[in-house]
């Protein structure tokens, strides 16, 4: 996972609410073995419609999503996460988020930033025009206008984040510490490497 400290750049200012995650990526592209390509899925209903936001190329590869509340509800797929990350996103704003769609997220790189609605709308306006930054270290979200959001997150998500560290990576980071309690398992308990053999 690339470490993530900040996100700038252009917000595509959706806005939708209770935008579920069969809006963000269709059932029908859940048979892919891989992530590569979801992008090009996402928000596919939306897209249908004339004019949509997603297709304006003002907002072509915008790093930043704003949402509406309920972000994310509806079924677990991790697909959704998975779409969003093959378009370019870094980082989603809404006033709330499924907890099963954050946390998705979360394990994908993704940032899910909570803000209260009046802050949201503020963004929506500012991004059909400029650009917005988000700060993840010191935890706020600007606008060019003098506009700072702060959000708050959990402290080990921030922590996975900036260090770029999904489950996988976790574990490798305890590699030392695994080595060394398997290497005082096989002394103190040899048994247990040779299948049913028991100590005498």
């Amino acid at each position: 996972m690339v470490p993530l400290r900040e996100v700038e750049g252009r917000a595509i200012p959706f806005g939708a609410k209770n935008v579920d995650t069969d809006v963000i990526i269709p059932a029908h592209w859940l048979k892919t073995v891989t992530r590569e390509g979801l992008g090009r899925g996402a928000f596919e209903t939306v897209r249908a419609e004339p004019g949509n936001v997603f297709d304006d190329p003002e907002f072509a590869s915008a790093p930043i999503l704003i949402a509406g509340d309920n972000f994310g509800c509806g079924s677990s797929r991790e697909h959704a996460a998975w779409a969003l990350g093959d378009m370019g996103v870094k980082a989603v704003i809404a006033p709330s988020f499924s907890d099963i769609f954050a946390g998705n997220a979360f394990k994908n790189g993704i940032l899910a930033v909570v803000l209260p609605q009046e802050q949201v709308d503020r963004l929506l306006e500012v991004a059909r025009t400029d650009p917005i930054s988000v700060d993840l270290e010191h935890q706020v979200v600007t606008t060019p206008f003098q506009d700072r959001f702060a959000f708050e997150l959990d402290p080990f998500r921030k922590a996975c984040l900036m260090d770029g560290l999904d489950e996988i990576g976790l574990t490798l980071a305890r590699d030392t510490a695994i080595n060394e309690y398997e290497r005082r398992q096989a002394r103190d308990m040899p048994w247990l490497a040779h299948g049913t053999e028991k100590a005498a």
